[in-house]
């Protein structure tokens, strides 16, 4: 029987940690890598991903990096359900208003 093995996720805190690590510490990447568990790769992604937007890397499933761009998706969504629930409005009050023969 195959074993399936389970996405690990990490904490935001983790990862900042983890960054952190590399960035003040005179160890090599890979050994701090391998100390805390996971691929060097891993590793210089999180660092890539840190240093391009310090207050809103690693957001967490579903959320968008901006703040304002997650906003702008929840109205989009919300405009979205109104229109349908007009929509239907619509067809109900037409059918409700025709005068029977």
């Amino acid at each position: 029987m195959i074993e399936r093995r389970t996405r690990r996720q990490f904490t935001r805190e983790f990862k900042v940690e983890a960054v952190q690590m590399l960035l003040n510490s005179d160890k090599p990447a890979i050994e701090i890598a391998s100390g805390l568990g996971i691929r060097v790769e891993l590793l210089y992604r999180w660092k890539s991903e840190y240093h391009y937007n310090k207050n809103h890397s690693f957001p967490g499933a579903g959320h968008l990096q901006n703040p304002e761009a997650e906003k702008i998706r929840n109205l989009e969504r919300e405009l979205y359900s109104v229109t349908e629930e007009r929509d239907i409005l619509k067809k109900a009050l037409a059918i409700f208003s025709k005068t029977p023969r």
